[in-house]
């Protein structure tokens, strides 16, 4: 499982599972020397990968180091400066898609684009209930996610830690089958930021091809109405074209592809930056 840890006083997240370190949340006090340090930590562990996100005025230290710019998302930063999502790769394999993944890549963007803002979707079926969750459902939820996933990058199986981040920075969402967990996502809030990360999308098997992330989605949106958030941002999986075409059709908008970037269910996969202003 990988780890989150501090590195200064920024925040990053690295291990084996993803080949990478992850660089969560840069503060100012780090700029001259995170570029720097993160490749050398990621050579020390023998990653492939360094990935970053940041405010676009502390951009042009890892640009000078060689890092890439492989998204960008507008107003990412308290609804004003751009966020910018870089990347440095230290095994040059990894920074080329196979060329089948390319094509698959390529033609999810294309099927997601063509349904931008077609919000209409399948009312669910009277049984369905949606709504932000507790942690007396942590167990239940954990129990969903060990089901649709055969790894993840963060602890999600753990009922312990759904609960420990439904206290400090993450609401998670779900729809209940009559009393059974069926699908969740969760909201993942950096209210200093003023942003969102629309993630952990998961439902079960026999529950798919009913509009479930949709549903999710929308009130995961209605529930940080009015809040400090101004900016919403997922973070999908580029071989899925499912959550692609979610969040195309609600009004996101493509901010770039991050390249051989996250292990999800076994292998390290593409992923698809997505955006949305909620203000």
């Amino acid at each position: 499982m990988d780890q989150i840890e501090r590195l200064g006083d920024s925040i990053i997240q690295h291990g084996p599972a993803s080949d990478r370190i992850y660089l969560m949340k840069l503060k100012e006090k780090d700029l001259d020397s995170m570029p720097g340090v993160l490749i050398n930590k990621a050579r020390q562990h023998g990653y492939g990968k360094v990935f970053c996100k940041c405010p676009e005025h502390m951009a042009g230290g890892f640009l000078k180091q060689g890092y890439v710019v492989e998204a960008e998302v507008p107003c990412f930063y308290s609804g004003q400066e751009p966020g910018i999502f870089l990347g440095y790769y230290l095994d040059t394999a990894r920074q080329t898609l196979s060329s089948d993944d390319n094509v698959v890549v390529k033609k999810n963007l294309k099927l997601a684009l063509d349904k931008a803002d077609h919000q209409a979707f399948l009312e669910p079926a009277s049984q369905y209930r949606c709504h932000e969750l507790k942690a007396s459902e942590a167990d239940a939820l954990a129990t969903l996610y060990r089901a649709v996933f055969e790894s993840y990058p963060f602890p999600i199986f753990s009922a312990a830690y759904l609960r420990d981040t439904m206290e400090t920075h993450i609401r998670y969402f779900g729809v209940l089958d009559n009393s059974v967990l069926v699908a969740a996502a969760s909201a993942e809030m950096d209210e200093d930021s003023g942003n969102v990360e629309m993630t952990d999308f998961a439902t079960l098997p026999s529950h798919r091809g009913r509009s479930m992330a949709q549903h999710l989605l929308a009130e995961m949106e209605s529930a940080l109405s009015g809040s400090s958030i101004q900016t919403a941002y997922t973070i999908a999986r580029a071989l899925s074209a499912g959550m692609n075409i979610t969040f195309s059709k609600a009004g996101y908008r493509f901010g770039g592809t991050l390249i051989n970037n996250t292990q999800i269910s076994g292998r390290i996969e593409p992923m698809n930056v997505w955006y949305k202003a909620l203000g």
